[in-house]
């Protein structure tokens, strides 16, 4: 038998819910470390063995007795309260679903302010001018790269 068998059967092995068969025994015999671990599942059966449950108190069926009647003149759950919890889930995996589309345009690719943005301003005009800055902020900021440039060649030629 394999091991893998083996470990499968080791806890009715332990509890001695079935009988040792020969080639089990054979296989115990052989591998160690099969024999170990029905060895400690042997062990930890006699320890649960050994335990004694506590006993319950004295007021634990008056107490029982009074629960199980306050719970029956509860009123009986109407189907809205069993019906409103995966209502509620239905409608925002909806709400999710369609934000998610509307955020999307019709390429797939996220909306940018640009694409949503009809209407320029004229040029001149401070939304204008914004709107210019912010179209062509890769070509201003290399203007700093620029005027870092100058500045160090100003610097060289008065050396």
């Amino acid at each position: 038998m394999k091991c893998q068998e083996i470990r499968e059967a080791i806890p009715d092995l332990a509890a001695g819910v079935e009988a040792v068969q020969p080639e089990v025994n054979e296989h115990l015999h052989t591998c160690a470390e099969c024999a170990g671990k029905l060895e400690e599942f042997r062990r930890v059966m006699a320890l649960l063995d050994e335990w004694q449950a506590p006993e319950p108190s004295g007021y634990f069926d008056t107490r029982l007795r009074a629960r199980l009647r306050e719970e029956a003149a509860k009123p009986a759950a109407g189907w809205l309260q069993w019906f409103r919890k995966p209502a509620l889930a239905a409608s925002l995996t909806v709400l999710v679903v369609v934000s998610a589309t509307l955020v999307r345009d019709e390429r797939g690719k996220p909306a940018t302010p640009s694409a949503t943005m009809a209407i320029m301003a004229e040029p001149g005009t401070a939304v204008g001018d914004l709107q210019a800055l912010d179209k062509n902020h890769d070509l201003y900021s290399d203007f700093d790269v620029l005027d870092d440039l100058q500045v160090q060649q100003d610097v060289a030629a008065n050396q």
